[in-house]
């Protein structure tokens, strides 16, 4: 198997929140931020970011009632 590169890691890393990886996908993915420090670091970014922006999108429905 090839290893994955930061590119495909992190294009990985966004599209997992519109579609379901496959489990190739999902190993690779996780080998690689295992090693790589910087994609490990950005995939936890995108999961705060991910989260603030739900919370703000509740907050916003909440008041609107």
């Amino acid at each position: 198997m090839k290893m994955m590169n930061c590119k495909d890691a992190t294009q990985l890393m966004s599209e997992r929140y519109e579609r379901t990886l496959s489990l190739r996908e999902r190993l690779s993915l996780k080998v690689h931020t295992a090693m790589c420090a910087g994609c490990s670091n950005y995939g936890q970014h995108l999961d705060v970011l991910r989260k603030a922006t739900a919370r703000l999108r509740e907050g916003n429905m909440g008041s609107e009632r």
